[in-house]
């Protein structure tokens, strides 16, 4: 096989690449589209990807098994490619393998969509949290200028990667090894802040990085599952506030703040009852969100497991859990256990989410104070959940 490069061939796959991102809406912005005609990701991929099967494994792909341009036809795909499993970097794999993914390079798509929507314009100072391959921050260096970049990454390994690429690719962003949570205060004000790892709640220390009129960019999940996408806005009295977009982005959580290991089996007893909700509403993007609210309220360590008519809610703090499945009579029954009721939560939830015609996130907003931080609905006097902080 062939390692030589075609970079005729790289230059027209990236213009392909920018016309298709144009077309389904992701890229509006002329600076970004020169910015992805111009940034090679063959540097940011390294030299073996992995894609997930039908199975849910991962077929590991290594450049030197394909031809050039076969490996550049698949790296200007609009499609996330992951890097690192479990820890590992996807290089020492072969075959076929198991595991979480821990480290991707997004689809380009996505990347131009978030970087558009957290309104970065020329001149502006930005702060990344998620370095990951690398590949958003040289779209940012790209229009920007190095200096204006800073990204931390929490991998050494990954962190390693992508310093080699940026080298490789002309580009010399400020890059930190640390807790992309606590930011990089060394850099400091910043005008645009962003996040490409979820996180559960935003934290105090972006707050105080971020300048009076900036903007915070991320994703926030939770451990049920659901997602939003804010963007706030910091005034000048130390908050932030802000309503959820309606574009859907959703990016591995950072490492802090992910759940805990699954339970491997649970015993489905306790009180038995019917369902006022149909479990399936939480396989709705949307309703799953509305639940989450007050669940995680209820119990900031919830989790959830199956989907369907056969939910499991379940703390890992209380041991509380919640099940439903069909009623061989019709409709749905819930058995519940523990000091928690994690299901009555949810059904005041997803009964108030239905009362206002089912909205998608972008009905929410967010805002961050000193003392909380909570998602409300319609406007910041509406209904509100706070999230664990």
């Amino acid at each position: 096989m062939t390692t030589h490069e075609t970079p005729g061939l790289a230059v027209r796959l990236r213009c392909t690449l920018a016309d298709r991102l144009a077309r389904t809406g992701s890229l509006r912005d002329l600076a970004w589209r020169d910015a992805v005609e111009a940034v090679p990701r063959e540097r940011f991929l390294g030299s073996a990807v992995a894609r997930v099967t039908e199975d849910g494994a991962w077929e590991v792909i290594h450049r030197v098994e394909v031809t050039e341009d076969e490996w550049l036809h698949l790296v200007y795909r609009d499609e996330t490619w992951v890097t690192q499993i479990d820890g590992s970097m996807v290089e020492g794999a072969h075959g076929t393998v198991s595991g979480a993914p821990t480290s991707s390079s997004t689809l380009p798509g996505l990347v131009v969509l978030m970087l558009e929507a957290a309104g970065i314009s020329d001149g502006d100072k930005v702060l990344e949290v998620g370095t990951g391959t690398g590949y958003s921050a040289a779209l940012m260096c790209h229009r920007l200028g190095s200096h204006a970049v800073t990204s931390v990454e929490y991998d050494p390994a990954v962190a390693g990667r992508a310093r080699d690429a940026f080298t490789a690719a002309g580009y010399a962003p400020t890059l930190v090894i640390g807790d992309g949570l606590l930011g990089y205060d060394k850099n400091a004000e910043y005008d645009r802040l962003i996040a490409t790892c979820s996180v559960r709640s935003i934290p105090f220390s972006w707050m105080w990085q971020v300048r009076d009129g900036g903007t915070i960019t991320a994703p926030l999940s939770g451990w049920m599952g659901g997602s939003a996408f804010a963007r706030l806005t910091l005034g000048d009295d130390g908050t932030a506030s802000g309503r959820f977009l309606r574009d859907d982005i959703s990016f591995m959580t950072a490492r802090p703040h992910g759940p805990p290991p699954m339970p491997s089996a649970y015993l489905v007893t306790g009180d038995a009852r019917e369902s006022r909700v149909d479990p399936g509403v939480l396989d709705d993007p949307a309703g799953l969100f509305a639940a989450q609210l007050a669940a995680q309220l209820a119990a900031p360590s919830a989790v959830r497991l199956g989907g369907g008519d056969e939910v499991v809610l379940w703390d890992v703090a209380t041991g509380s859990l919640a099940a439903t499945g069909l009623d061989p009579q019709g409709g749905w029954t819930v058995r519940q256990r523990g000091p928690l009721r994690l299901w009555d939560a949810v059904e005041a939830a997803v009964l108030t989410w239905q009362a206002t015609g089912s909205p998608h996130q972008s009905a929410y907003g967010l805002t961050v104070t000193g003392e909380r931080q909570y998602v409300w609905l319609g406007d910041p006097d509406g209904s509100s959940w706070d999230l664990p902080i």
